[in-house]
């Protein structure tokens, strides 16, 4: 197929006017695939490949030879940022053929969305809680503006379809269309997933289509890393040494560092001067504590502040203002973010990427990676792990640098064997389960219980759920008053439920804790968890604030800037590491392989490690005695597998072993003290892991692990079983200790 000629003359305009000279690989394989066939499509191309426009040609042409009488395509972002920067780019390239482009989020105005309920056209790009509240609060709106949806877009869907929120999405796509009565065709976009197979499989589920998944050819890796160590105070591992590296210049001491300088945060500091870059961590917590640190260094310098911030807790304007300078090539500043602008958003010509200690995945540290690298640039990243010098004079296993370890790992796995980690489709979702009956009873009024499970459990993200289970479930939401009965008989959302449902927070399924709203004057400056008392100070925008009023009522915080430096808090931000990883991790303690991107400090500081894990055995061996009956066991286990160990060797083993003081450091030690000898150990590991046991026997006695947002308003079996069947990694921990 010539795809050129096949498109619509305003996209050919498009391609001249912009002077390419070619389509892409992936432009021609998505036009190929929607032109000539009715099958969902999956596109897996590297960051700036040129996904999205791959997608919507053929679907803009679609829609401009043919009109549809409603909404013709349907894009879902996972974020606010990534729906605004996509708005404007595709509004641009289909004003002149006149076909609207809409976009629906809490940011936007309700005229837009008026507007659009009125004439329901184009394409409507929206997030999944949105999309979640315009099916509750738009029941009847549902079916004239989605009567000739033909496409749904799910972009960065390795971001969407993952946990609840992957859940939730499908189930939104499945309501939808039954409602509307139509089978859009499904089309993911992405450039960093693994097993796309599995993730295609999914996406296509109930359509009755198969999923394309056009095989790209992979271009060769060119990219420009570093990776340096810092111990945040003291003399650093790299002055111990005269190893030397290609790169070992960037560590050195200049003059614009500031005295008694955190040397990470310095370096970040001087090496972002003149410069346009990101700065990426792993929380909300660090960011607010990075750009404060940032801008006092600035100030002594004398110099202006050239740092900006961006979360997800910080008001629309300051995220907005952000993203404005980064699209701004004449400014050459700064923005320290959490994964709120690791996808998608096209923030123009960045020079480089920094990383504070190393992301969770593969997956996150190649999408902050393709943050930079467009306009002909190579990708650049810099790593700067920190670490405080008395935890590497602590016990054995506080003196390995987990994060230089971690960091190491994800990019070798990438270079090594391109793995990235897969989706994980397999759990309970029970959660989400109560979440989609409370909405989809919110949104159809009364109903039987029957008529609610017919609608509820065929949605494809609960085909592992049973009718038990449900059952189990609406009696439970009737005794808590979150459903009643109704004197018909049928059932309707209760008063306890109304409170959840009537609350914006309900459109969202992942965790999110009670937040403040915390304003300076008429400014809103963003949100943050717990406020402290009148007079104490915090932290939120990359500024210090005394606060001077709090509203518990109206969840409103009132403050005043002011100077200083004190830490923020908007909940805790876990990760979750995969098994794969653990275990690249260990390779790198065990290997005398030397790294081309590793500089001076980081050369010497895994030199260090490696010597002390040889002596001490770690790499030889998971067991190793710290002394006396202290022991310490290294499962190079993934986060999930990792807490399975954890609760087998308290609840199937301790007695036996005569374990006491378990304390672990998830996902990468576990130390304890122990009567047993390592032969006792490995043989009782065995020969309980080899007995049959119910998953559930790991969940201690009366203990309800509340792991997802709702799970408080579920009987207490279901959280249990949703825990120990979707949660604990049993085989992989079985796994590790058969290997023993």
């Amino acid at each position: 197929m010539n795809v050129f000629d096949r498109y619509a003359p305003f996209i050919k305009d498009f391609i001249y006017s912009n002077e390419w000279h070619s389509l892409r690989a992936v432009q021609i394989a998505a036009a190929e695939a929607i032109f000539a066939t009715d099958e969902n499509l999956l596109l897996c191309a590297s960051t700036a490949s040129g996904k999205t426009e791959a997608a919507f040609f053929p679907i803009l042409t679609d829609l401009y030879e043919n009109p549809p009488c409603s909404v013709g395509a349907l894009y879902i972002g996972p974020l606010k940022a990534l729906i605004n920067d996509q708005f404007y780019r595709l509004a641009d390239l289909c004003r002149e053929a006149d076909i609207p482009v809409w976009h629906w989020h809490g940011d936007v105005s309700q005229a837009h969305k008026n507007k659009l309920l009125k004439n329901p056209s184009g394409i409507l790009q929206i997030t999944p809680e949105s999309l979640e509240a315009l099916l509750m609060r738009k029941h009847s709106h549902i079916n004239k503006l989605f009567c000739d949806l033909r496409y749904i877009v799910i972009d960065e869907v390795h971001a969407i379809l993952r946990g609840d929120r992957g859940g939730q999405t499908i189930c939104l796509i499945e309501r939808l269309s039954k409602l509307a009565g139509v089978n859009p065709r499904r089309i993911g976009l992405s450039a960093t997933l693994g097993e796309p197979q599995k993730m295609g499989e999914f996406l296509s589920a109930g359509t009755g289509r198969n999923t394309l998944i056009p095989q790209l050819q992979v271009q060769k890796v060119r990219w420009r890393i570093s990776m340096e160590h810092f111990f945040v105070q003291g003399e650093q591992a790299g002055e111990a040494t005269n190893s030397e590296s290609a790169l070992q210049l960037l560590s050195e001491p200049t003059d614009h560092a500031p005295d008694h300088a955190d040397p990470g945060f310095a370096y970040v500091f001087e090496h972002t001067r003149d410069r346009k870059c990101l700065v990426f961590v792993n929380s909300r917590e660090e960011c607010e504590a990075v750009t404060t640190t940032l801008r006092n260094y600035c100030e002594l310098n004398h110099e202006a502040d050239r740092f900006l911030i961006h979360h997800g807790n910080l008001s629309a304007s300051y995220r907005e203002t952000a993203e404005a300078v980064m699209k701004d090539d004449g400014q050459l500043q700064t923005t320290v973010t959490t994964a709120t602008l690791e996808l998608g958003i096209d923030i123009g010509r960045l020079e480089r990427a920094f990383q504070i200690d190393a992301p969770f995945t593969v997956s996150s540290f190649l999408q902050r990676l393709g943050r930079t690298g467009r306009r002909d640039l190579p990708p650049e990243m810099w790593f700067v792990i920190r670490e405080d010098l008395a935890e590497a004079r602590a016990m054995l296993p506080e003196t390995v640098p987990w994060k230089l370890l971690q960091g190491i790992a994800l990019i070798q796995l990438y270079l090594e064997e391109r793995w990235v980690e897969p989706p994980k489709l397999d759990r309970l979702p029970f959660s989400l389960l109560y979440h989609q009956t409370m909405s989809t009873l919110a949104s159809c009024g009364e109903m039987t219980a029957a008529q609610l499970a017919s609608r509820v459990l065929p949605l494809q993200a609960f085909q592992r759920i049973t009718q038990g289970d449900y059952k189990v479930l609406l009696r439970h939401l009737l005794n808590i008053n979150h459903i009643q009965r109704t004197d018909e008989g049928g059932l309707i959302v209760g008063l306890a439920g109304e409170r959840q449902i009537n609350s914006f927070k309900f459109y969202a399924v992942f965790q999110e804790n009670e937040e403040y709203t915390v304003r300076c004057g008429s400014q809103e400056l963003g949100t943050l968890v717990m406020p402290p008392p009148p007079g104490e100070k915090i932290a939120i925008a990359g500024h210090v604030w005394l606060v001077e009023e709090v509203d518990h009522k109206r969840r409103l915080v009132y403050c005043e800037q002011v100077r200083g430096n004190v830490p923020a808090y908007f909940g805790e931000c876990p990760g979750a590491v995969h098994t794969k990883v653990l275990e690249r991790m260990r390779m790198v303690l065990a290997e005398e392989k030397a790294y081309p991107y590793i500089m001076k400090n980081a050369a010497a500081r895994l030199q260090q490690a490696r010597q002390t894990a040889v002596y001490a055995g770690v790499v030889s061996q998971p067991l190793i005695n710290l002394g006396g009956d202290m022991w310490c066991l290294f499962p190079w286990l993934g986060s999930f597998a990792f807490l399975a160990m954890e609760r087998f060797l308290k609840i199937k083993c301790a007695e036996q072993l005569g374990l006491k003081c378990l304390d672990a450091s998830r996902p990468y030690f576990i130390q304890f003290k122990m009567k047993a000898d390592p032969q006792t150990f490995f043989r009782v590991l065995k020969e309980e892991a080899t007995k049959e046991f119910d998953p559930l026997d790991l969940v201690y006695e009366k203990e309800v692990p509340l792991f997802e947002k709702y799970d408080e308003f579920l009987p207490a079996e279901l959280v249990r079983k949703g825990f120990a069947y979707g949660i604990l990694d049993i085989e992989g921990m079985k796994t590790r200790i058969r290997s023993w």
